[in-house]
């Protein structure tokens, strides 16, 4: 018998600081509609996210997963790195 994890939550964000340790804070841009003008607006939350290797760096575009809390403000971690910064 094989225990199967949840899907977790996962989100796509640039990285805009990685000068803490094994850390990195990860920008998610959401496109809404406004709720009384019906414009598009730009919504964009960051998140603090756990870097084993310190491999992330600014402007890299990465995959991060939801997980149970590391720190104060720390529950997501990097699963993969998907386009370096140039």
């Amino acid at each position: 018998m094989t225990v199967e994890r949840n899907t977790r939550v996962t989100r796509i964000g640039k990285v805009v600081s990685d000068k803490m340790q094994k850390t990195v804070v990860v920008a998610v841009e959401r496109f809404v509609k406004h709720p009384v003008y019906g414009k598009g607006v730009q919504h964009t939350i960051k998140f603090k996210a756990h870097d084993e290797n310190n491999e992330a760096h600014v402007g890299d575009t990465v995959q991060i997963m939801q997980t149970r809390p590391l720190s104060k403000d720390k529950c997501w971690r990097v699963i993969e790195i998907l386009e370096r910064a140039k």
